[in-house]
């Protein structure tokens, strides 16, 4: 049974705003047009995805104070919430009434109760660096706090771009504690696809984390073809297995504090071409699927008519 997801929010949301690109990102949108949010998430579901992601990525207490916006930290998560709670609203209310016949059945057809909001974990101080995180304990206090401000607006929470053990253990046990179910999501090498960006081997830390903390792991925010050669390395430790690659040339040029205008967007990753490594993926066993950055709606409508 395939669920999609949607795809990158970030390089989506800079294409459509008509602002300075800030160190802030996604974050900086989140405040200051959060309509352009809820109408990207809006597109992702009318293409096809069944969870859509807070866009709350770059709003952790660390990255905001080092834009000097601590104070922002809970109106960009309930911003994030709305955004995407209105989304999916917007998208029940353009579906056709059914009939009262049904109605004893109508609650669980719904389209609004099929879509699910996915809370966001992501690495506290910078993508791919987790050396730069806190260490252990501040971690997971920290994120025991994004997790009570996501709590009102998620079915479940994505511990997402996850690049060491420890930064995965951090946040895993703060979802846990949720009672929601927790997926964790790990970002791998792309040039060497079964190592995590901090190092740790990809068998580790699934030794180290699953079952105990979910049954559920991704990989994200990695060239497809480095997935496909870390795939074979879930197949038979986890149960549910999902996989959402980026479409950059090269993330070489993406160093913290940076932004992401440096980035190219592969020439070679249209819809087509990435709906055809996701069939790859699927054969592999994975069976949650979207995009991460610079996947757009359009990938993901022609990825879930290709899935389906």
């Amino acid at each position: 049974n395939m669920q999609i997801l949607d795809g990158g929010m970030g390089q989506e949301l800079l294409a459509r705003s008509t602002r300075e690109v800030t160190t802030m990102w996604s974050a900086d949108i989140m405040l200051h047009e959060p309509q352009i949010v809820t109408d990207l998430h809006y597109d992702f579901i009318q293409a096809g995805a069944q969870i859509i992601t807070l866009n709350t990525y770059t709003a952790t207490p660390q990255r905001l104070a080092l834009n000097n916006a601590s104070d922002k930290l809970e109106i960009l998560h309930a911003l994030a919430g709305i955004a995407a709670r209105e989304a999916i609203t917007r998208y029940a209310n353009s579906r056709p009434e059914q009939s009262s016949e049904q109605s004893s059945e109508k609650n669980l057809d719904k389209p609004e109760n099929q879509i699910q909001v996915a809370g966001c974990l992501p690495p506290l101080v910078a993508s791919y660096h987790p050396e730069r995180s806190p260490e252990y304990t501040e971690s997971l206090t920290t994120y025991r706090q994004l997790v009570e401000l996501q709590a009102p607006y998620s079915d479940l929470y994505i511990c997402e771009t996850m690049s060491s053990i420890i930064e995965a253990k951090a946040a895993c046990t703060a979802a846990k504690e949720s009672g929601k179910p927790v997926w964790l999501a790990f970002s791998v090498c792309d040039d060497n696809p079964t190592q995590l960006r901090g190092g740790d081997t990809l068998v580790d830390a699934i030794a180290e984390l699953v079952p105990e903390y979910t049954d559920t792991v991704l990989l994200n925010c990695s060239r497809p073809e480095a997935i496909e050669q870390a795939l074979p390395l879930l197949a038979d430790k986890v149960k549910h297995i999902g996989v959402y690659a980026n479409g950059f040339t090269s993330i070489t040029s993406l160093y913290p504090g940076t932004t992401v205008k440096s980035l190219t967007t592969r020439k070679d990753l249209d819809p087509q071409e990435y709906a055809q490594h996701a069939l790859l993926w699927a054969k592999a066993g994975a069976t949650i699927i979207g995009g991460c950055c610079e996947i757009g709606p359009a990938h993901i409508k022609v990825l879930s008519e290709t899935l389906s």
